[in-house]
């Protein structure tokens, strides 16, 4: 399954208790189809004590979630946008270029 969120997106969260909410993609998992965003599904981790925490505890921090529950934020026009697809030159490499269905910009 190609994924069209990459590492460093800001999207947008469409479904789920963090609807609406915006981040940054701080790690994408092409092959499972998941992302995680900053801020986003955060969940509570209960910690052991060891040499580097001697109290041990709980840490917060973000979870996985599902790449189709999050929509690209265009750069140019700050609106949550699908996205097309076409082959072009970036940085003098062929590849594939993303476009925004709304404005047209290519990122």
């Amino acid at each position: 399954m190609a994924m069209s969120i990459k590492k460093g997106d800001t999207v947008k969260i469409l479904s789920g208790k963090d609807r609406g909410k915006q981040g940054t993609v701080l790690r994408a998992f092409p092959a499972e189809g998941k992302i995680i965003v900053e801020g986003v599904a955060v969940v509570k981790k209960a910690v052991r004590p060891n040499q580097q925490n001697q109290q041990g505890g709980f840490e917060r921090k973000e979870a996985k979630i599902h790449a189709c529950t999050a929509q690209l934020v265009c750069p140019k026009c700050g609106q949550a946008t699908r996205v097309n697809r076409k082959s072009g030159e970036l940085d003098g490499k062929r590849t594939k270029i993303r476009v925004c269905k709304k404005c047209g910009h290519e990122f």
